[in-house]
């Protein structure tokens, strides 16, 4: 009996952060700021959430893998859009022992080489992919990086668990 409940809070736990990550990709759409060359993605925030829960791993990539599709991704960054958020969350389960800043390092890293080849290639966007690279990666700093942060300090702070 343990075992199933155990596999259930897994599953509810993974569908719920894959609804809040498609619920602020959506947000960040509606505000223009979600998809393009520069995109700041309100819901790389929860890129530290493997921190806490490996939970979350499954629940980035689904939630991921929805919200380019709802955005109207095509075929290329569907697939490795979300593979990029999949691997940058295994990255960060795998710091999950160490600094909390050192937590949305994986996803800005995987972003900032896999998405740029996405814009350039899949969607044809003008310019070289080490610009690309600086505008994801500046879009990542801020979603993944300083508000994931702050989301990490507060969930660690107030010891919430996941």
């Amino acid at each position: 009996m343990n075992m199933r409940k155990n596999k259930t809070a897994f599953l509810t736990k993974s569908a719920v952060i894959a609804a809040l990550y498609v619920v602020l990709t959506e947000v960040s759409a509606l505000l223009g700021i979600s998809s393009g060359v520069i995109q700041f993605r309100l819901s790389e925030m929860f890129a530290v959430l493997p921190m806490f829960t490996p939970a979350a791993i499954p629940g980035l990539f689904i939630g991921c893998l929805i919200s380019n599709i709802l955005t109207g991704g095509i075929l290329w960054d569907v697939v490795f859009g979300s593979l990029a958020s999949l691997l940058g969350a295994i990255g960060t389960w795998f710091l999950r022992k160490k600094s909390v800043y050192l937590a949305p390092v994986p996803t800005i890293l995987s972003n900032m080489i896999i998405i740029p080849f996405v814009l350039r290639y899949a969607y044809g966007a003008e310019g070289a992919i080490p610009f690309f690279m600086l505008t994801v990666g500046i879009g990542e700093f801020v979603t993944a990086g300083i508000l994931g942060t702050f989301l990490a300090k507060t969930l660690k702070k107030h010891k919430i668990e996941l």
